[in-house]
C-alpha cells in the first residue's frame, strides 16, 4: 500500500473526524494483514467475540482521540 491517501488529519466537524477514525483503523487492519482472503476468513471468528468487537472499538476511540487533538477539539 505505497499510496498517499491521508493528506491530514484537518477535518470540518467531528462526525467526519469519526468517520476517518473508522478508516484509519480499518486502513490498520489491512496493513497488518494485506491477504483479503485471510481477512474473510477470520472475520465471522472476530465478529462474534465480544472481546475482539471491543478492543476494535478501543482503536477506533484512539484514532478518533487524536485527530480531536489535532482538530483542537473543534473549538475556535
Amino acid at each position: 500500500m505505497a499510496d498517499t491517501w491521508l493528506t491530514t488529519l484537518i477535518t470540518d466537524t467531528p462526525q467526519a473526524g469519526f468517520e476517518l477514525a473508522i478508516t484509519l483503523s480499518r486502513r490498520g487492519v489491512k496493513y497488518t494483514q494485506p491477504n483479503p482472503e485471510v481477512l474473510k476468513k477470520l472475520r465471522p471468528i472476530y465478529s462474534e467475540d465480544a472481546n475482539a468487537l471491543m478492543a476494535a472499538s478501543q482503536i477506533v476511540a484512539i484514532n478518533f482521540q487524536t485527530i480531536a487533538a489535532a482538530n483542537n477539539y473543534w473549538r475556535k
